[in-house]
């Protein structure tokens, strides 16, 4: 006779609640933590295992993750009817829990393209990248009409031409915090290595001038870098076809470069979650972290971004911060976002979203929590502004906005070559020129939406599957998609609506 499968999992011996593994009815008696429930628990949700008093703090992962406002008994379903955010303080303690990783002792390659810059790039794009919104329609003019003329077909190392549009670049000011987030953007988009040329189109009389932006610096040590503007190059037509000649010359360049080896300290990875639900910091999230350590042991870089999505939790950052300065750093951008939100109109709890507490999540420290295990246990070797070049191998912090697509836009720019993305309730999307890996947290919803994930963590919970293995699994297949093997979102055709630079300020 076999055991049962258990019904809750209790993640810290401090926590005074469970989280139920599967839909549990009303009236339901639990042998294992000797309780009945009081009222229907849905998967994924929370169970109280002791009574709380109003005004008392609900632990998750031995941390609080809000306080009761209305009496919560024993078997009780603790949800957003009962729990809310409270007074929360925490404990900096910067380095207090910075420890090295071990060396690992068989280093791991992959299959990349080197760039001139030293760089290795996970794939090889042709990029047309727009300095404003009204240069968007034209990219996209000279992408289809390359695609027409079967361009490529010459080019086999070439994976494809991708127009990088967007809806800003002008109707803002010339030197504030959105002109600069903008700016990095746009150069970081222009040095990523997984692009093996660029064509920037302008219209040619927008806020952010093209001048402005190669007078920087070198965009391309390769020397693949072309720029036009529509204005200039005598309207739509012309602009097209000048376009088209471009390309091709850039591509004879690019078709040059074949995959090598090349050691995973030339990986750079965006850690990234969306659609969290009550199973993400207990089984994907964690895997990720563990591939993330794996990842940083090997000299690689990881990049962990989504300010309000670690408010309440970013302790647990700041302890593990090489220097002082890293962990201020870090606080002095959580301060930043209360100020903007605040500004604005907003709050640090206007997340989680509809859809994070359909999956049991209730305050944005519950979620927070789940969120930076994402990053395993590394140390803390960086913080960096939205968009802004990491300088840095190991473990680092980028800061940006909690949407996905604004923030994985971000870290691009700032260098990531790869996406790993976790997933409850079932996102859907895709970051070219950067491969992106989607993670399911829960059986249901990657049965039902298989074809858009590359790896199950619900068995984690159904099967026994331990957080290391399914980490190493993940590194597997992060070292594969590195080198060439295609993701969902890449066979399903996603990346064409995803470039979102962070707007700040005010439109004019």
């Amino acid at each position: 006779m076999t055991n049962a499968p258990p019904r809750l999992i209790r993640l810290h011996p401090n926590d005074n609640i469970a989280v139920a593994l599967e839909d549990i009815p009303k009236g339901t008696t639990l042998p294992d933590s000797g309780l009945t429930t009081l009222e229907p628990v849905p998967s994924g949700h929370k169970l109280a295992l002791s009574d709380v008093a109003p005004g008392m703090p609900v632990h998750r992962y031995g941390q609080m993750i809000g306080v009761a406002t209305a009496p919560i008994t024993a078997g009780a379903h603790v949800h957003s009817h009962n729990l809310g955010m409270g007074e929360h303080r925490q404990d900096y303690a910067f380095g207090a829990d910075c420890h090295a990783l071990p060396a690992i002792d068989k280093p791991r390659t992959f299959d990349g393209f080197h760039r001139a810059d030293g760089k290795v790039g996970t794939r090889n794009y042709l990029g047309i990248l727009t300095s404003v919104n009204c240069s968007g329609s034209v990219a996209r003019f000279i992408a289809e009409a390359a695609e027409k003329s079967g361009l490529l077909r010459d080019f086999p190392n070439i994976d494809g031409i991708v127009p990088i549009v967007h809806g800003t670049g002008c109707g803002m000011s010339g030197d504030n915090e959105g002109y600069h987030a903008l700016f990095r953007t746009l150069a970081g988009y222009a040095r990523n290595p997984n692009f093996g040329g660029i064509l920037l189109v302008g219209l040619g009389c927008e806020v952010l001038q093209i001048p402005d932006l190669i007078g920087q610096g070198r965009m391309r040590a390769d020397g693949n870098f072309r720029y036009m503007t529509i204005q200039q190059t005598g309207g739509t037509r012309r602009t097209i076809d000048r376009g088209l000649a471009v390309l091709r010359e850039m591509a004879e360049s690019a078709n040059d470069v074949t995959r090598k080896p090349a050691p995973v300290s030339h990986l750079t990875v965006a850690l990234q979650c969306g659609g969290s639900d009550g199973y993400s910091g207990i089984t994907a999230n964690p895997a990720l972290g563990f591939a993330s350590d794996l990842l940083v042991r090997h000299g690689g870089t990881t990049i962990l971004s989504e300010t309000p999505e670690i408010y309440g939790a970013e302790h647990l950052l700041t302890r593990r911060a090489v220097s002082t300065e890293v962990g201020e750093k870090l606080v002095g951008r959580i301060k930043w976002w209360e100020d903007y939100t605040a500004r604005n109109g907003g709050e640090m709890d206007n997340n989680p979203s509809p859809g994070n507490k359909r999956g049991g999540l209730t305050t944005i420290l519950e979620k927070s929590l789940g969120a930076v295990a994402k990053g395993g246990t590394a140390p803390l070797a960086g913080v960096f502004e939205y968009a802004e070049a990491i300088t840095t191998t190991g473990f680092v912090y980028m800061d940006s906005p909690g949407y996905d697509p604004c923030s994985v836009t971000g870290q691009i720019a700032s260098g990531a070559t790869l996406v790993v993305f976790t997933t409850g309730r079932g996102s859907v999307s895709g970051y070219m020129p950067s491969p992106c890996i989607k993670l399911a947290t829960n059986n249901d919803m990657y049965f039902r939406m298989s074809e858009d994930m590359d790896l199950n963590c619900g068995d984690i919970i159904s099967e026994g599957v331990s957080v290391q293995t399914k980490g190493e699994e993940l590194f597997e297949l992060i070292l594969r998609t590195a080198s060439g093997e295609r993701t969902r979102s890449e066979e399903l055709g996603f990346g064409g609506a995803e470039f979102v630079p962070w707007q700040i300020g005010a439109m004019m």
